[in-house]
Order: C-alpha cells, then sequence, then structure tokens
C-alpha cells in the first residue's frame, strides 16, 4: 500500500479558507472563482472541479451566516444611533429598514464563500470529493 492511500487529503488552514472565501475564490485551490454574476454561482469551479452545492439546500448555512451578520451589525448600529446620537426610534425605523434590505444583499455573496470555508475546515472530505 502506497503513503498516497492512507493519508487523509490535506486540509488548508483555517485563515487560508478564510482568505479565500473573503476573496470569493474557491475553498479547494483559492484559484476559481466562486460567482460568475452577483448572484450566480457554476456548478464547480473552473480550476480544480470542486462542486460547490453538494446538494439541495446546501447553503441554507449560509443564511443563518448572512442573518447573523446582519442583526448583530443592525443591533450595533441601533445602539450607536439611538443612545450615542439621541435619535429617536421613529428617526431611525426607516433607515434600519433599509439596511435591513440592503445589507443581507451586499453579504450573500460572502455568507456563502464563509459557508464554504466552514464546510471545507469541518470536514476535510469535501477537498478531496469530486463528487
Amino acid at each position: 500500500m502506497s503513503g498516497d492511500e492512507s493519508s487523509p487529503p490535506q486540509r488548508p488552514s483555517l485563515e487560508t479558507l478564510i482568505s479565500r472565501a473573503l476573496r470569493l475564490r474557491c475553498p479547494r485551490c483559492g484559484r476559481g472563482k466562486l460567482f460568475t454574476g452577483w448572484f450566480s454561482m457554476p456548478e464547480r469551479c473552473s480550476e480544480c472541479q470542486l462542486k460547490y452545492e453538494r446538494a439541495s439546500g446546501y447553503f441554507l448555512g449560509a443564511t443563518y451566516i448572512n442573518y447573523g451578520l446582519t442583526a448583530v451589525s443592525l443591533t450595533a448600529l441601533y445602539f450607536v444611533l439611538h443612545f450615542g446620537l439621541d435619535l429617536s426610534n421613529r428617526q431611525l425605523a426607516g433607515p434600519l429598514a433599509g439596511f435591513c434590505i440592503v445589507v443581507p444583499l451586499l453579504l450573500f455573496r460572502y455568507a456563502r464563500a464563509l459557508w464554504l470555508a466552514i464546510d471545507c475546515h469541518i470536514d476535510v472530505s469535501v477537498l478531496a470529493s469530486d463528487d
């Protein structure tokens, strides 16, 4: 038996995976682009052929990441504007509602990229599999 058959797939460091996610690159190779448009992803990486969405509903976790980042930033922004600048709830309602619409759209791609990075960090077999 050769050494290649028994060795597990090499796991990139969490820092490398997060760096690739923030650059919207493939978690396996770091070269392929994760998105072909603002919201569209190719089925596979153009460089290493890693399949991005491995099952229906795979990116549900990205929704939770997006929601969490939006909720935390909205809460912090509310406290700064309401208590720091003494703006009333009536004054904040419109702008913060707009924030809740725009920010998730801006975070969509990064939430998906981070979800892929987390998955690859936890399940190293994802990096070795072509399916």
